[in-house]
């Protein structure tokens, strides 16, 4: 749908609510917002179909799969024109890259690379800048010591 539509009182705290707990039962949902659950349930939908509510997910924490190693690169390309398109299907194909953002300011993409140890994310790097379809112009990494807040929302 191209058309937005305009938000209320009442679709924010749908928004928020559902952000918190996704898989709030309609009922629970409807005494939160204060709305009787047949038009907490039409506004649900209504929002779902604007495309304001894209999906639904869960945070999974898997300590198991979970990286050692998390990496926060900053990444700068010396050409856009010729490189943007190759450098981000080469991180859409990447395994390791956990998340990525392109970015206004002094760096181009900001990358969260997920490895088993410090030589795999080097051999990462090293691989990019060496491409000459990526033309990289400089990467400036720091490691993720903990994790204080994630939102776990999917973009797409």
């Amino acid at each position: 749908m191209d058309h937005k539509p305009s938000l209320d009182r009442i679709d924010l705290k749908i928004l928020e609510v559902l952000q918190r707990d996704g898989r709030l039962p309609f009922q629970r949902l409807s005494e939160q917002v204060n709305l009787t659950a047949r038009p907490c349930l039409e506004r649900v939908r209504r929002l779902e179909k604007a495309g304001i509510i894209k999906g639904y997910s869960a945070i999974v924490d898997l300590p198991q799969a979970a990286p050692a190693l998390v990496v926060l690169a900053q990444v700068s390309l010396a050409d856009h024109v010729v490189s943007q398109q190759a450098f981000t299907r080469e991180i859409q194909g990447t395994p390791q890259v956990l998340d990525c953002w392109l970015v206004s300011g002094s760096f181009d993409f900001l990358l969260r690379i997920g490895c088993q140890h410090i030589d795999e994310y080097r051999q990462l790097a090293d691989r990019w800048l060496a491409s000459t379809a990526f033309h990289i112009e400089k990467i400036l990494t720091t490691t993720e010591l903990q994790q204080i807040k994630r939102d776990g929302t999917p973009r797409p």
